[in-house]
């Protein structure tokens, strides 16, 4: 993908900074959380910090998602630089001179009925010793996986790259036997071109010439055992489903399978989506090692305004989305 100029950096890469922070907080303040309880994500336990700055032995049951972000000029701690070799040159905005680059960072999320403590890179790594971590997903959970690892660098130099089954990229901490490892995929299922075949068939009597066909009961063979691995997996789809450039609805449509064969009516990206989400929470759960926590993070808006990024758009935000400004990008 062709990167974009300077100074029209996305907000993209420090906001999921930001984003990230708060889920990661989460676990190192509760390891019990799972999938199949449909309010974890809601609640957790948190230790809001005492006067003196240390955490207080008192627990309060807070709903992270309600909240808001706040400027905060003077950030409690500094999370990495930009001269962390492992962010994409494309995203990395400090280095790109993007105009508001550092002012992005110091944005925080703020819970409406506690506080979220900054996160503590030395902490994290004593608190999940022999713990396995991945991100499934697209580029919003390579630039997730990437600020964690940039963190804990921070902190400790004595890790080596090792990739688990599939994954694109992953190191591990030596001292601490911690592995963090991102897996590609775009939709979680597994996916590819399609051809009409000359004999004819079920999609060719429908007049489908090409497409993509996704199989939405099959994971993609990147993360096919990245939860039989990982302790911690968080999972992410979604911009690709709408990605005219790729799966073009007159040109190259999705054409989706499940069980082998294709199911018709032909249905829309949105229903195979659902269908998809649906099979991958089921595999997960079968799959999951004991005690295995498991995230699925929602998709962020679009940061492009007047275009797409290939077409005109820029990024021309400043400042995080108010409510009631969603529906405006």
């Amino acid at each position: 993908m062709a990167t974009t100029s300077p100074n029209k950096l996305s907000l993209f890469p420090l906001l999921s900074l930001l984003c990230f922070i708060s889920i990661f907080l989460l676990l190192s303040l509760s390891k019990r959380a799972s999938l199949s309880s449909p309010n974890t994500h809601r609640s957790a336990t948190v230790f809001p910090p005492k006067s003196d700055g240390s955490l207080s032995a008192l627990s309060a049951t807070c709903d992270f998602s309600d909240g808001s972000w706040i400027y905060d000029p003077n950030p409690r701690s500094t999370r990495y630089t930009s001269n962390c070799k492992e962010i994409f040159k494309g995203w990395n905005c400090i280095r790109n001179n993007k105009t508001n680059g550092l002012e992005i960072s110091k944005w925080r999320w703020k819970p409406k009925d506690c506080d979220l403590p900054s996160f503590d890179p030395l902490k994290f790594l004593q608190t999940h010793r022999n713990t396995n971590i991945g991100f499934v997903g697209d580029s919003l959970n390579r630039n997730m996986f990437v600020s964690l690892f940039c963190m804990l660098k921070s902190v400790t130099g004595e890790l080596k790259k090792w990739r688990p089954a599939g994954a694109d990229r992953g190191f591990t901490f030596l001292e601490y036997n911690l592995t963090v490892a991102y897996h590609r995929t775009n939709l979680l299922a597994r996916y590819g071109r399609w051809s009409a075949n000359a004999n004819g068939g079920e999609l060719e009597s429908l007049g489908f010439k090409e497409g993509y066909r996704v199989d939405v009961d099959i994971p993609d063979s990147s993360w096919e055992k990245a939860s039989s691995f990982h302790d911690i997996l968080i999972l992410n789809t979604g911009h690709w489903w709408w990605a005219p450039s790729k799966f073009d609805p007159l040109k190259s449509p999705m054409l989706f399978f499940e069980g082998g064969r294709p199911i018709l009516p032909p249905i829309p990206p949105a229903a195979g989506l659902d269908r998809v989400l649906n099979n991958m929470v089921n595999f997960v759960e079968k799959t999951k090692r004991p005690g295995g926590i498991i995230f699925f993070r929602t998709q962020s808006p679009r940061h492009f305004e007047g275009g797409d990024w290939d077409q005109g758009g820029t990024c021309q935000r400043l400042q995080p989305l108010l409510p009631g400004q969603y529906s405006d990008c």
